[in-house]
C-alpha cells in the first residue's frame, strides 16, 4: 500500500508539535524550521530526540532551539568551534560531544537539507495540518489532499528561489572558485554555479549570486536571518536571500 501525505504527517506529529511549541515560544519560523529538521536527522539513527519534547518546558525549549541554532550557525563557518551542547547531548543519551557535529559537517548540513526539501515541505504546511485536524475530529471525510501518495522526490523550485546576492566590501571581492569551494568544502556538492559581476577597466566587481542545488540551504545559511557574513580567505562576504528585480514592462 502506497504511502499517503496523511500517513506522513501522522508520523511525524512529534515534530510538528515541537515546531509549534516554537513558534509559540517566539522562536524565528526559520530559526525553528531548522532546528525541527536538525532533531529529525539526529532521530533517525537509535536516537529517540522527538519522544522528549512533549514533556519539556517552555524554558527548556528554548535552550533547546537556541543549541540548535548554534550548531546550524557553527556549520556554515571553516575553522568552527562549536560551543557546548547540553541539552542535546542528553537527549541523544550517548552524549554527542562537539566534535560529532564538527567531524560530521557535510553530512549533517546535506542530511538536514534533504529533511527541509522532503518531508518538510509537509511537516512545516499550517495548511495541509488544519486538514488533518479536520479529518481527525470525523466531521469531514474524504480529503483526497491528504489520500495522495506521497513521493519523497523534493520539489524542484525556480533557480531564483534557490539562489543567494552576494556582496563585496570595496575594493576586496572574493573569486568565483574560492566562494564555490568554501561551501563544496564545507557541506559537499550543494552549489550549481557562482556568478559574479562582470566589470571592466580594472574595476573589482561588488557583487555576486550563488546558486544552490535546492532551496534548503538558502535556509540553512541563513537560519532565520535576513542577512549574514562569512570570511572567505580573509575576506567578508555578505549573503542574503536573492530577489530578482522586477521587469519592467515598456
Amino acid at each position: 500500500m502506497a504511502v499517503t501525505v496523511r500517513d506522513v504527517l501522522y508520523f511525524y506529529r512529534n515534530a510538528r508539535a515541537a515546531y509549534e511549541r516554537f513558534i509559540g515560544i517566539n522562536v524565528k519560523e526559520g530559526v525553528a524550521r531548522n532546528a525541527v529538521a536538525l532533531l529529525i536527522w539526529l532521530d533517525q539513527g537509535d536516537q529517540q530526540v522527538m519522544s522528549y519534547l512533549p514533556g519539556m518546558t517552555p524554558a527548556a525549549l528554548g535552550h533547546l532551539a537556541e543549541e540548535a541554532a548554534s550548531i546550524l550557525d557553527c556549520l556554515r563557518q571553516q575553522n568552527h568551534e562549536l560551543p557546548p551542547t547540553p541539552l542535546i547531548s542528553a537527549l541523544c543519551q550517548d552524549s554527542l560531544c562537539p566534535e560529532y557535529f564538527t567531524f560530521n559537517q557535510d553530512l549533517i548540513v546535506r542530511g538536514v537539507a534533504d529533511i527541509l526539501a522532503g518531508v518538510g515541505v509537509l511537516v512545516f504546511d499550517d495548511r495541509l495540518y488544519l486538514l488533518m485536524r479536520r479529518y481527525q475530529t470525523g466531521l469531514v471525510g474524504h480529503m483526497p489532499e491528504l489520500d495522495a501518495p506521497y513521493t519523497c522526490n523534493p520539489v524542484t523550485v525556480p533557480q531564483d528561489c534557490r539562489s543567494m546576492f552576494v556582496t563585496f566590501s570595496r575594493g576586496q571581492p572574493v573569486e568565483r572558485d574560492d566562494i564555490f569551494n568554501y561551501f563544496r568544502e564545507n557541506w559537499g556538492d550543494c552549489i550549481v554555479r557562482v556568478l559574479i559581476e562582470k566589470t571592466t577597466g580594472g574595476t573589482h566587481p561588488m557583487y555576486g549570486r550563488i546558486v544552490f542545488k535546492n532551496e534548503a540551504f538558502v535556509s540553512l545559511v541563513l537560519n532565520g536571518e535576513d542577512r549574514i557574513s562569512l570570511t572567505i580567505n580573509g575576506r567578508e562576504i555578505w549573503l542574503r536571500k536573492y530577489k530578482p528585480r522586477p521587469h519592467v514592462i515598456a
